[in-house]
Formats: structure tokens, sequence, C-alpha cells
């Protein structure tokens, strides 16, 4: 297919696609005599698998250890499940660190909204800062 009907049915740009060609991510396919790229029908399943493993926050680096080997085609069944774990481990770890940024934040704004009766915001700001350093 040409990479017009691959944009189209993958959602990408064909400036991305060609990117992800230069990249390594899917294979550099030759031109036909009118200039034109023609892609095989895999290259949509691999751009597929792409766009999802961005989403859950994969590089492209570590995309590369994700796809299908350039000569066999087959998945490294290892390096797929231990690279999908330490995404895993990676995600916990950040959902971790993102609970408690929030409840440092829900205790600010708590602390913040405490203000006592008749204090000026200013005097409030230095008296939160002041929690804080503690």
């Amino acid at each position: 297919m040409k990479i017009g009907e691959l944009a189209r049915l993958s959602g990408l740009n064909a400036s991305r696609i060609r990117f992800y060609e230069v990249q390594g991510l899917i294979p550099q396919v030759e031109r036909l005599p009118n200039g034109y790229r023609r892609y095989p029908p895999q290259v949509l399943q691999t751009l597929k698998i792409i766009q999802c493993a961005q989403q859950a926050g994969f590089s492209l680096d570590e995309l590369k250890l994700l796809l299908p080997d350039r000569v066999t085609g087959a998945f490294d069944h290892a390096e797929l499940v231990a690279s999908l774990g330490r995404k895993v481990e990676q995600i916990e770890a950040m959902q971790l660190h993102l609970a408690q940024s929030k409840a440092q934040l829900l205790g600010l704004i708590e602390n913040i909204q405490a203000r006592p009766e008749g204090m000026a915001c200013d005097a409030n700001a230095e008296r939160v800062l002041a929690s804080l350093k503690h």
C-alpha cells in the first residue's frame, strides 16, 4: 500500500511514518519506479503496536525491543515480557510519586484555606511557607 493509504488507515501522518522508517521501527521499503513507497500490509500492524506502546509511555528505544525481529519477523518472548514488566514497574513508581505529590498539594491547599480569620493573605502566605520549612 502507498504511504497515503497507510497514513489514513493508521491515523498517522506520512511524515511520522517516514520518521519511524528512518528510526528503524518499521522496515525501509523500496521505492517503485514512479518514486512511490509501497508498504507491506504488516506495517499497519506494526504502526498500531507503536502507537499503543507510545501511549503506554514507551520510548522509541524501548519500542525497538518490543517489535518483531527484522529478519525472522518473530518476537523475542522473554525480552517482550521483561520490557512490559519493567514498564509496569515504572508506571507503579510514577503512580506512587503522583499520589505523594497529590497528598502534599492537598495538604498545602488545606493549610492555605485554614487562614486565621482576619489574617492578611501575605501574612498567611508567610505562615504557610514557615510550616513547609519544618
